[in-house]
């Protein structure tokens, strides 16, 4: 009875081998995990990564309660190009929305152009509001809709834009007309405005949704 947990015991040894060899076995196993993991891990500079996102935390835009946002790292590893290329499509996209989201206030308000819109006899409020006026039985004609996609395009293609390359900053389309006294502000306003315009953006890209 004494002699089968002692074969066992001698089995189990002979198939693990010494202690010495086992720990050995354990650390070769390890090793090899741990560099088979870091061959798919991916690799960049974090200090690098780091000191760009400190920079870009001083820009205009980062402030309470969210600070520097960023839940997509779009980020990450961008250089400063990167960074004007997308607060001028934040900008944009800002000044397009505070637009609609006007636009939708005063047709719901009951205010709309007076006029005919066509030489048939439609009158501006004889179509809905909303995406209603797009899609839908009662939607404008596809005549309309493509005059203003092509009037859309125009100012995208050669108004909205640096046209003369005098810009001050992403977002700046004054091209050397428009000013309205821009120009007589001091820097502490104009960042102030510039702030004001960048959260009401911000805002109305959130409720235009």
């Amino acid at each position: 009875r004494r002699l089968r947990p002692l074969l066992s015991i001698s089995l189990f040894e002979s198939l693990l081998g010494t202690k010495e060899e086992t720990v050995n076995m354990k650390l070769l196993i390890a090793a090899t995990l741990a560099a088979s993991a870091a061959a798919f891990a991916p690799s960049f500079n974090g200090a690098a990564s780091t000191s760009l996102k400190m920079a870009f935390e001083s820009e205009l835009g980062v402030q309470p309660p969210l600070g520097f946002f960023d839940p997509l790292g779009l980020l990450a590893d961008a250089d400063q190009e990167r960074f004007d290329r997308l607060r001028y499509v934040e900008v944009k996209h800002g000044r397009i929305c505070q637009l609609a989201f006007l636009g939708q206030i005063v047709t719901r308000f009951g205010i709309h152009l007076p006029g005919d819109i066509d030489y048939s006899g439609h009158s501006f409020d004889s179509y809905p509001n909303g995406l209603a006026a797009v899609f839908g039985p009662d939607a404008i004609p596809q005549g309309g809709l493509l005059q203003l996609v092509a009037f859309v395009g125009f100012l995208e293609l050669f108004v909205m834009k640096d046209v003369t390359g005098e810009s001050e900053f992403p977002g700046d389309f004054r091209n050397g007309a428009l000013d309205f006294g821009w120009d007589s502000f001091d820097e502490e306003t104009k960042l102030s405005k510039r702030g004001i315009e960048l959260n009401n953006g911000r805002a109305a890209m959130m409720g235009i949704l």
